[in-house]
């Protein structure tokens, strides 16, 4: 018999629109499920996540950071995954706040954090190691926009990973809502690269995660327009989850300039599935300074909080859905089998996977290095 690789057999959800279908699976069906609510089916879920909540950065209990220690020990004992907001400080028009992409990042992970501790396994959350962040080149020159090197990103990253995870923290989950993921993912390689300790290490573009919730459709609860940049998209999730950063007196609205024929360079969470993303190039479409110095592309004056249901509904069911899975397969205080994804040997590590300050136990510190970054 030919054996063949191909996924011959994967079935598919249709929806009532052609252009969205989703995967016969766990994270479809949830999808397809959430595709299917009713406004109050929404309001349920966002009230299980106590959807919209204040701000949680200040709350003691709630980060990794405000928590007592000893106290919060006792939670890593029970659950190791660490959710880490990753946003920046960005030029998101006169109506919206410069820290927007870091406040949709916490305030959707507090409440998946509060949903998960009513179900006996708090998740961690960690405060976020960039309040400014990368950014890519288009973004230069536009005040309120602050700019970090590349190098400045990933470094803060890597060390921010080390650092979780020689505190018990083997499963570091970023939330990312900012145009730098390709800084993100190089920094989980290079991390894996230069230690090579076993764990689960993702970074999540939420938006691009459930891009499906942001595809205009026919529907009142639906967006009017595609996700690009402080448009209709974000300024509904702001209005949704922190309306009091938010003041609708101010809004423009304002369209990029393409300097070539459309259908290359995709927008923000991939609708149309073309050649390139759009963070793939430049010089393809004017630099904000010239063509959007509002720091606006599209039209947020359309925005309502209501339209931001939907996406935010399937992003918490989504964050929900893989924390239970890697905990089921891996529980706090395990890790992926260490010679399926590492060089180093099962014995070399054991001691570093103690429990922190255990007898026997190793700091990253004591590390050896093995490689091409031995010497680093």
């Amino acid at each position: 018999m030919k054996l063949s690789l191909n996924e011959s057999g994967k079935k598919w959800i249709p929806t009532e629109d052609p252009a969205v279908i989703f995967e016969d699976n766990e994270v479809g069906r949830m999808k397809k499920e959430v595709w299917d609510m009713t406004e109050a089916e929404l309001d349920a879920v966002l009230a299980e996540y106590g959807i919209p909540s204040p701000s949680e950065l200040g709350v003691a209990g709630t980060y990794i950071q405000n928590t007592p220690r000893a106290e919060q020990i006792e939670k890593r004992r029970k659950n190791d995954i660490v959710f880490i907001p990753i946003g920046c400080t960005e030029n998101h028009g006169l109506h919206n706040n410069t820290g927007l992409d870091t406040f949709m990042c916490s305030q959707i992970i507090e409440g998946v954090r509060r949903y998960t501790k009513k179900q006996g396994h708090e998740v961690n959350l960690a405060f976020t190691p960039l309040n400014y962040g990368g950014h890519p080149y288009h973004h230069m020159g536009m005040p309120g926009t602050v700019i970090m090197p590349e190098e400045v990103v990933k470094e803060t990253l890597i060390y921010t990973m080390l650092g979780l995870w020689d505190d018990g923290y083997r499963k570091i989950i970023f939330i990312n809502n900012h145009g730098h993921l390709w800084m993100i993912e190089s920094a989980i390689q290079e991390f894996c690269k230069r230690y090579q300790l076993p764990g689960i290490f993702r970074v999540i573009d939420w938006h691009r995660a459930v891009r499906e919730f942001f595809y205009p459709v026919s529907s009142e609860l639906s967006l009017e327009t595609h996700f690009i940049h402080a448009d209709e998209a974000e300024t509904s999730v702001a209005l949704l989850m922190f309306a009091d950063m938010v003041n609708m007196d101010y809004v423009q609205d304002k369209l990029g300039e393409s300097l070539l024929p459309d259908g290359h360079m995709d927008k923000s969470v991939e609708p149309f599935r073309r050649p390139c993303r759009w963070s793939e190039g430049e010089g393809h479409a004017a630099i904000e300074r010239s063509a959007t110095p509002e720091g606006i592309v599209g039209v947020p004056s359309q925005a309502t909080a209501r339209k931001a249901k939907r996406p935010i509904v399937a992003i918490l069911k989504y964050l929900t859905l893989l924390h239970d899975q890697i905990l089921e397969a891996y529980p706090a205080g395990t890790v992926p089998p260490v010679d399926k994804i590492s060089l180093r040997t099962p014995e070399e590590l054991a001691p570093f996977l103690k429990e922190p300050l255990s007898d026997g136990w190793k700091s990253v510190a004591e590390l050896p290095r093995i490689g091409y970054f031995e010497r680093l």
